[in-house]
């Protein structure tokens, strides 16, 4: 049994952490770190809760840390832990600098711990769906992959996602690493990166939407998001020598794991992360055949199982620290793309 301790009972670790671990056999959510408040004792009141670091490290048997806090802190509450001799996952982004979160690979490296990056995303049903399509060859050579993250938010909220004078604050730091790493682990590493972060709202005063595109010799993959688009676009399209594969709606998970409908300990459904057919995803192939494509079943509990059998058993990781890192330098020049106006180069330094 992997017992874990949850450090933050946001929306992250209510929503996408606390459930998820509780969902996944052979781990144990032993503690959870709320500084204040009583939301996770009336939400799991057999679970124990710390009100501070040392006081949920010293239940030596906590052999997993989990960082679920805003991201200014994800360096120090990482580093703390992985000093104390705990495995970590960090919820993205991995830390607001890229020299911080090289500094943390170096020290899990030296300590002989394990440290991951929560790209949860990469277990969206829509996400294993293209990987399927694409290592098949059904739409051919991709030369255009669009990835689309639209929203209806007419006003900003006052949180530090959204404030300015926060670190590692705006839409970009909070959805880009998902789609980011999820272009990477497609595509590999671009050649060059043109981005633009703005703002869509009146009273933005961070970026809430952004396009970025990462450009490859034969391929340009588009990531974007918007803060006001009433009727989203698809949220994937793909364009290949052999077809099209065009998808609308999200993953159907984060809407269940936000809702009062959120499944507790193992009681999951059989079809947790099914999607109904209506919103399937269609492929247009070259001679006019077009035909709907079964969305994949998605579950985030996989990359806790991944995590669990890394830590008891020694299988690879499918979040390495490398790739953790490989996503930080994306976002951080998309920043400097933006920032600078003008394309960047997957080399050029990052900060």
């Amino acid at each position: 049994m992997v017992r874990v301790g949850l450090i933050g009972f946001g929306l992250a670790g209510q929503a996408f952490h606390a459930p998820v671990i509780r969902g996944v056999p052979g781990m144990e959510l032993a503690c959870i770190l709320e500084r204040q408040g009583a939301k996770a004792k009336n939400k799991y009141p057999e679970v124990r809760v710390a009100r501070t670091l040392d006081e949920m490290l010293s239940d030596k048997a906590i052999k997993l840390c989990v960082v679920a806090t805003p991201n200014d802190s994800h360096f120090s509450y990482t580093k703390a832990c992985l000093e104390a001799g705990r495995d970590v996952v960090v919820d993205k982004p991995f830390a607001p600098t890229l020299g911080e979160a090289e500094q943390l690979v170096r020290l899990a490296a030296d300590r002989g711990r394990l440290v991951t990056v929560y790209q949860d995303r990469r277990w969206d049903g829509d996400f294993q769906t293209v990987k399927r399509l694409l290592k098949s060859g059904a739409v051919g050579a991709v030369a255009e992959y669009e990835a689309r993250f639209d929203r209806f938010r007419l006003e900003s909220k006052n949180v530090w996602r959204e404030r300015a004078d926060h670190p590692a604050a705006g839409v970009l730091w909070d959805l880009g690493p998902h789609l980011i790493d999820q272009a990477l682990v497609l595509f590999g590493e671009p050649e060059t990166i043109w981005a633009a972060a703005f703002c869509q709202r009146q009273d933005s005063k961070i970026d809430d939407s952004f396009d970025v595109h990462m450009e490859y010799s034969r391929l340009r993959a588009t990531l974007q998001a918007r803060s006001i688009a009433y009727a989203p676009g698809p949220h994937l399209l793909i364009h290949g020598t052999e077809g099209s594969f065009v998808k609308y709606g999200m993953d159907p998970q984060e809407e269940i794991l936000r809702s009062e409908n959120c499944p507790d300990g193992p009681v999951w459904g059989a079809d947790w992360g099914e999607e109904p057919e209506a919103r399937w995803g269609t492929l247009s192939r070259v001679g006019g055949e077009t035909s709907k494509v079964k969305t994949e079943r998605g579950d985030y509990r996989g990359f806790y199982v991944n995590v669990r059998d890394a830590m008891e058993k020694g299988s690879p990781l499918d979040v390495t620290p490398e790739q953790a890192l490989r996503t930080m330098r994306g976002i951080l020049l998309a920043h400097r793309s933006s920032r600078e106006g003008r394309r960047v180069r997957w080399t050029e330094a990052a900060e």
